[in-house]
């Protein structure tokens, strides 16, 4: 038997499919390498490259492979991008979920497990935000991956399908060997932002409001590790493999750090300066977002192992130093060619 993972060669999913494949487990993945990479994948999980919201391709694999939980990462998850482009989330997040959900009751699929967001809790009324906060998401984004949590929750109700809603809060970091880490273009992610500042690739790192009732003015954000939050869906799988009911889950560590003290931890582990430029909020921007995370410590086998700033800032740079130094060396065999 085995595990499907959609969008497993992306940036989460390609730490999770390691996290599986290191447990003893049959991953088989499909992506559409739009912002995943193949060489990220071990050579034990058979890569399909296509779309999740193709039934033909899903099934075909679902059938060939004896897949019995899915773990659905494919979709898109930047939340200025959902503001220009709301259509193009509603696509690609609720309607690939909508087509990979329905291939699954067909298939007879009874564990699932979600990608979603903190996103979904808009500007919570409460901090830390519980899983039962009220949703009211401020970006198409966070519209988007609510809607497919609530199809999900009506999809299992009707078919009997068991799942879990890892809503994440800011995912950064990268692998501890360096294997891989955060390579899309453009990224958005603040930490990746801060140490591509750090290794010269960018002339300054714009910080978004200043002006907010916080501490020292900038937006604050629970950090979660990647590895960390790869493990957390590697419970998650034992979880309903155990027979547990559907559960919502939010992935942080509980503490919450300024962008400003994002920046300066970035620093610290960097011995470098880089230029900051303040520039004003941007639309959809949530002020404070800290997990109560005492539901995942209560109901996952899941401990934390990377719950430092310093710690997820210093595997940051380390695996943007080895994309830099890759980068110079093929363009260095470029030229020589």
């Amino acid at each position: 038997m085995s595990v499907l993972v959609t969008g497993g060669a992306g940036y989460i999913g390609s730490h999770t499919v390691h996290a599986l494949v290191e447990a003893g487990e049959n991953v088989v993945v499909i992506d559409n390498l739009s912002t995943g990479f193949s060489q990220f994948l071990p050579e034990s999980a058979p890569l399909f490259i296509g779309d999740a919201a193709d039934e033909n391709l899903v099934e075909g694999v679902i059938s060939a492979h004896g897949v019995e939980s899915i773990i659905h990462f494919a979709g898109s998850v930047v939340v200025p991008e959902s503001m220009r482009d709301p259509l193009a989330y509603y696509r690609n997040n609720t309607m690939t979920t909508r087509s990979l959900l329905n291939v699954a009751v067909k298939c007879g699929i009874n564990r699932f497990i979600f990608s979603s967001t903190a996103a979904v809790y808009g500007n919570p009324e409460q901090v830390p935000v519980p899983e039962s906060a009220p949703t009211r998401p401020l970006s198409p984004y966070g519209s988007s991956k609510l809607m497919t949590e609530i199809m999900l929750h009506d999809v299992a109700s009707a078919h009997g399908m068991n799942h879990v809603v890892l809503r994440y809060f800011n995912v950064a970091g990268a692998d501890p060997q360096a294997r891989m880490g955060l390579a899309t273009a453009g990224a958005t992610h603040l930490l990746k932002i801060a140490v591509e500042a750090a290794t010269g690739q960018r002339a300054k790192i714009d910080v978004f409001g200043t002006d907010y009732p916080t501490p020292d003015g900038s937006c604050i954000r629970d950090f979660i590790h990647v590895s960390d939050l790869a493990q957390a869906h590697r419970s998650a799988l034992s979880y309903l493999r155990g027979g547990s009911p559907s559960v919502t889950l939010n992935c942080g560590y509980g503490r919450g750090y300024s962008v400003l003290e994002t920046i300066e931890a970035v620093r610290r582990v960097c011995g470098r300066n880089f230029a900051v430029q303040y520039a004003p909020r941007r639309p959809g921007d949530i002020m404070t977002m800290i997990a109560d995370t005492s539901r995942i410590r209560g109901v996952l086998d899941w401990t934390p192992r990377y719950d430092d700033l310093e710690t997820i800032a210093r595997h940051a740079l380390q695996w943007e130093e080895k994309l830099f130094h890759e980068r110079q060396a093929d363009q260095q065999h470029a030229v020589s060619a």
